[in-house]
């Protein structure tokens, strides 16, 4: 695997505290605590953090968060409680984004997030894993399952960052810039009100919301981000997955608007099992409490 780029904190040592500090307050907020497991790969090393990991479960479900983002976002105010009942779980800290694990990432465009996958889920010694990506960790999970159907029991998308380009309309575009040309707690906040969050399924609590706006404001301020963004995927690299998938998308959700997600998953991937349209909800549904609750029925069909 050929690394494509490297990114970076600009002061790794203070931003290791941050990171510490930061993931102490969402284990206070959470109620969990979270077992850090370290993995060395081709792309160096990935944290990855576990729950449940040594209890006898059925299933165990391998989380890829959304770009920019980290995967403890999911469980803001304990929002992955009702997976905790029943699943072990493994929220992956992908490269390249502002986290713990390695800048190290490779070419977008080739099928080496997939074969970093592979290591990962090799790595945990898991058998036939659930796969949930939320936008870029969609694509991510498209990866794996050209790479390695096999390995897998199915893959479910959120909103994934890899049906369609990314939206121009001025109302996103001016959103996702506003916080990147002015890098303040209001503009993450407005970025987060217009453009993630939507609607009567998110409840996120006061410190929930300042927990993600002081992560967003210094991966916006500190990291220095070399890597490639989420784009369409060939209709032909779409039609080679094997695994079964289940699509997640958000009526609201200006990103990457959902009908043409649908419209291209259910022409090129011939395995689609099943659509979900969430109705009132925005992109972040990694955010939403009420909609990470529908995923166990999705686990277990």
């Amino acid at each position: 695997m050929n690394i494509h780029a490297i990114s970076g904190f600009k002061h790794p040592e203070k931003s290791k505290l941050f990171l510490n500090n930061w993931i102490h307050k969402v284990q206070l907020n959470s109620g969990t605590v979270y077992e850090r497991i370290d993995i060395k790969n081709s792309l160096g090393n990935t944290v990855v953090w576990g729950i449940n990991t040594s209890k006898d479960f059925k299933y165990s479900v391998v989380i890829f968060p959304g770009y920019r983002t980290s995967s403890l976002f999911w469980d803001l105010d304990n929002g992955l409680e009702d997976l905790k009942k029943q699943f072990r779980i493994y929220l992956v800290e992908t490269n390249g984004q502002p986290n713990l694990s390695d800048g190290n990432t490779p070419d977008i465009h080739t099928n080496d997030y997939g074969l970093w996958a592979t290591e990962i889920i090799k790595a945990l010694n898991l058998t036939k894993p659930i796969v949930v990506g939320a936008s870029f960790g969609g694509l991510v999970c498209l990866k794996l399952a050209i790479v390695s159907p096999t390995l897998l029991n199915k893959v479910i998308l959120m909103n994934p960052g890899c049906l369609q380009p990314f939206s121009l309309k001025f109302k996103n575009v001016f959103f996702n810039l506003l916080p990147i040309l002015f890098p303040f707690k209001s503009t993450v906040r407005a970025f987060l009100d217009n453009a993630i969050v939507h609607g009567e399924f998110y409840q996120l609590s006061p410190k929930a919301k300042d927990l993600v706006i002081e992560y967003e404001l210094y991966a916006i301020k500190e990291y220095k981000d070399r890597s490639q963004k989420p784009y369409r995927m060939s209709d032909e690299d779409l039609n080679k997955i094997k695994s079964d998938v289940y699509l997640m998308v958000s009526d609201h959700d200006i990103l990457f608007p959902f009908r043409e997600s649908l419209k291209v998953a259910k022409k090129h991937i011939r395995t689609l099992r099943e659509t979900n349209i969430v109705t009132d909800t925005g992109h972040g549904m990694e955010l939403s409490k009420g909609v990470l609750s529908l995923l166990p029925e999705m686990i277990v069909t």
